[in-house]
């Protein structure tokens, strides 16, 4: 088989840094850093140290609980595609979802403004330490602390503000800009810049900073610097990009169909990212080091490196308390499991969940996209990585009527 992602074909690099406002140069026959290969789809094809056979039948399992609609997963092994599957249908009156079902990342879109910064940064186009205000963004803080916060800062959640703030008028329908600009009455929590405080509207701050340097709207940017070179050719931002895309997910809730709302795609550098689970292993892949033509080393070390002590991402779930050490850094989570240091991100809007979870030294990781808003994915994460780990099983679905020992790997 073809490994995705065991080659990164690199690039030609420009002799010189370029000037604001430019996309760094890249020839046009340059090959994209995962060329297309067979999809592990079928049992024979899954290899690895992990039981995808027992994982197939534990997602299985899975499926049937009433708060699941459909679900994509990929798994990588050692830097390779290991295991690719769809489950469930795109709609409560859907087709079956398959590994071309594009879903929303919602908050998972945070890695990619993290990491297209740090590739404006890498580029010479500003730096990760210029103070907002250089770019006369629509934020205002009390005391007028967004002149003073860096772009380093704003990517780590480190604003201020009280968590999510305002994400209920973003909800209602009114302007982001308008919402930034009603900022500067909102008591901090802390002095900015230096406690993590969890932000969309705020942190989508960050797309203004990008298209006032570039003079190039986010999207393009990050499909011209991340995407393209990618191969990640299902990947979108925004509300059209989904509902044109040829086989989409629709968002549920137990069952019931739910309306698309745009609210937050009108923060797109928070939410606005939609692929299928292909393009998400390949980004996975390239956060692993392995298209290092895109994302090198040092500015993966940027993205990832925590930057901030944060709270639990799942709270005092006992995943959560089995997560040690929460860190943020550029849009990107980390904490240690069971000894090991994992990374990712995880993602939540109405109707729709996403994560992406994983191990920078062995190269091993899982991703999944689901249209509902069950959190039994999100406890999966867990089984896959005691499978890889070769540790013992652990029940951390805890379904009813699931008897998980019969499919523990």
């Amino acid at each position: 088989m073809v490994v995705l992602g065991a080659l990164a074909l690199t690039a030609s690099r420009c002799a010189h840094k370029p000037k604001s406002g430019q996309i760094a140069a890249t020839p046009a026959s340059a090959p994209v850093a995962f060329p297309p290969a067979p999809l592990p789809l079928a049992p024979q094809d899954w290899r690895g140290q992990i039981d995808y056979r027992a994982l197939n039948a534990r997602i299985q399992a899975m499926m049937a609980d009433t708060s699941m609609q459909g679900l994509a997963i990929a798994v990588v092994e050692n830097g390779r595609l290991s295991f690719v599957q769809g489950y469930g249908l795109t709609g409560p009156d859907g087709e079956k979802v398959g590994p071309e079902t594009v879903f929303r990342w919602a908050s998972l879109s945070k890695t990619a403004a993290g990491t297209l910064s740090a590739r404006l940064a890498r580029d010479g186009v500003f730096s990760l330490d210029d103070p907002l205000g250089k770019f006369g963004t629509t934020l205002r803080l009390p005391g007028d602390a967004q002149n003073t916060l860096t772009v380093a800062q704003l990517l780590s959640q480190r604003t201020g503000l009280p968590r999510n703030a305002y994400d209920g008028w973003l909800e209602g329908g009114k302007d982001p800009k308008e919402i930034r600009g009603s900022f500067r009455t909102v008591p901090l929590q802390c002095p900015t810049g230096t406690c993590h405080s969890y932000q969309n509207i705020a942190y989508d701050t960050i797309r203004e900073v990008v298209e006032t340097a570039t003079h190039h709207p986010y999207a393009d940017e990050a499909r011209q610097r991340l995407f393209q070179p990618l191969g990640m050719t299902s990947t979108t931002i925004g509300l059209e990009g989904l509902r044109t895309a040829k086989s989409w997910a629709g968002p549920s809730r137990n069952g019931r169909a739910m309306p698309l709302v745009d609210a937050y795609y009108r923060v797109p550098a928070a939410a606005g990212v939609n692929s299928d689970i292909v393009d998400l292993a390949r980004w996975m892949q390239a956060q692993m080091g392995l298209a290092p033509a895109v994302l090198p080393a040092p500015l993966l070390a940027d993205i990832q490196t925590p930057r901030v002590n944060t709270g639990r991402p799942y709270g005092n779930s006992p995943l959560g308390r089995s997560l040690e050490h929460p860190g943020y850094g550029l849009g990107m989570r980390s904490f240690t499991y069971k000894g090991h240091r994992l990374v990712g991100h995880s993602g939540a809007v109405t109707g729709y969940r996403s994560t992406m979870m994983f191990d920078p030294a062995t190269k091993t990781g899982v991703v999944m996209l689901w249209n509902s808003e069950g959190s039994l994915p999100f406890k999966l994460q867990a089984e896959i990585f005691d499978s890889a780990y070769r540790l013992p099983f652990t029940d951390w679905l805890q379904m009813k009527g699931d008897d998980g020992s019969t499919v523990a790997p």
